[in-house]
């Protein structure tokens, strides 16, 4: 595998299972589930009985799904391989990452009542795969994005991370998906570093860390003022290609958790806009004893680790459809809101207020030019100047002016009541040495 990337998987495999259908005993298949302690964690006995996901599609931007692997038979939609054109539902030799990913947000297990193998979070939902080559330096998701968005995925799962700029196009196909009310959640990386790994630093996407099974961040996890939110990431069960199954460790794995868990609420409550689910994954986020209190998102542990039965279950109001994520570019103009500069007369040819003025200073020269001859009139019937003087309209305080009831009144700061945190991880220890990439 070439580890010089542009777009590159963030779940590095620590060991592959070895089990093989058919062959394998029931008290090992069931070992396998056993070992998906994340389900333990979140209580998915008690979830399902609210949502399972039903009735959602998640698109998994990735190496190409596996569709007939028997944890995710009949879950997985034909989508489109971007790497031949084909669909993206069927094995990519070894390239088993986007099959490992799908397994945890749509596994349903097999055997008995679906007892044995890899179940994921949201096991009624369907997957949508866009298959990309994570190993093309020339990569682009902003086609594979607006794809999704067209087929009619209500939650894109990226993770993958990528070291080079992110290109206008991928910024515009993300404010594309969130114009289509659709939720994009992307893996923060696994270097344990505070630069930005891209697409999750993409203004309007929820980037999502890593957490252990004592919900603690991950050591490797990536941090920075962009994470929203955590996921367990560490020794995860998940469907593989090469084999049956595979163990890993990864912000990979992270992300997928919270898109199945954005799967969840968005089949429970169908009228939220995707940053209303996302508003509902942070405002039910928990938190180590220790960071309580603090001011949030912290650059470590965002808003917290994610708990799906609660998001599922509290009494939240919906609040602003953009949720914690930042407005949606309309591409229109409008009133500048806090921090905004308002566009200089010279920016495109002369603003509303400079015609405005000119206008009201014509209309007055008008006026005055009037009165003098009135008063030029009556000076022929009568001696010494006119009473009063002349008065203008439009003057710098008047209706029309900046000082008058037509003024921009202040957008309220920070509508959502979301803490806003500084960059600087603060006393936080420095960060550890890079992990080595992998699947």
């Amino acid at each position: 595998m070439s580890f010089t990337r542009t777009l590159r998987a963030v779940g590095g495999a620590v060991v592959a299972g070895a089990l093989l259908f058919g062959t394998a005993p029931v008290a090992s298949a069931d070992q396998i589930r056993h070992e998906q302690w994340p389900l333990r964690s979140f209580g998915a006995d008690d979830i399902w009985k609210v949502s399972t996901g039903k009735g959602v599609t998640v698109a998994v931007i990735d190496d190409p799904v596996d569709g007939s692997h028997p944890d995710l038979k009949g879950n997985v939609l034909p989508g489109k391989s971007f790497l031949d054109g084909g669909t993206a539902h069927r094995p990519d030799g070894k390239h088993e990452h986007g099959t490992a990913m799908a397994s945890l947000i749509a596994g349903h297990g097999h055997g008995p009542g679906g007892s044995e193998g890899v179940k994921g979070l949201a096991p009624d939902a369907k997957i949508l795969p866009v298959g990309i080559d994570l190993g093309d330096q020339e990569e682009s998701y902003a086609e594979p994005l607006r794809y999704a968005v067209d087929h009619g995925a209500k939650v894109v799962n990226m993770s993958f991370e990528d070291y080079a700029d992110t290109s206008p196009a991928e910024k515009a196909s993300v404010e594309y998906a969130r114009k289509h009310d659709v939720l994009v959640v992307a893996a923060s990386g696994n270097t344990g570093s505070s630069i930005p790994r891209l697409p999750s630093a993409v203004p309007g996407v929820l980037a999502v860390g890593a957490v252990d099974i004592d919900l603690k961040v991950w050591k490797f996890s990536s941090y920075g003022p962009h994470i929203k939110l955590l996921a367990p990431g560490l020794h995860i069960r998940s469907a593989g290609v090469e084999t049956p199954y595979r163990l890993a460790n990864g912000t990979s794995d992270s992300t997928a958790y919270v898109s199945a868990a954005a799967a969840l609420l968005r089949s429970k409550f169908p009228d939220l806009t995707a940053g209303q689910i996302a508003n509902r994954l942070v405002k039910t986020a928990g938190l180590p004893d220790e960071m309580k209190g603090k001011k949030l998102p912290d650059p470590h542990y965002g808003y917290g680790f994610i708990r799906p039965s609660k998001a599922l279950t509290a009494k939240i109001p919906a609040g602003s459809k953009n949720g914690p994520l930042p407005p949606v570019s309309d591409g229109s103009p409008k009133a500048p809101g806090k921090g905004e500069a308002v566009k200089s007369d010279g920016d495109e040819g002369m603003s509303t207020s400079v015609i405005i003025g000119i206008a009201g200073g014509v209309v007055g020269l008008l006026v005055v030019v009037l009165i003098v001859v009135l008063v030029v009139k009556k000076k022929s019937g009568r001696n010494g100047p006119p009473p009063g003087g002349p008065v203008g309209y439009g003057s710098y305080g008047g209706p029309g002016g900046q000082g008058g009831a037509g003024g921009f009144v202040p957008y309220p700061s920070n509508p959502n009541g979301y803490q806003q945190h500084p960059s600087a991880p603060g006393a936080y220890p420095p960060a550890p040495p890079t992990q080595p990439p992998g699947r």
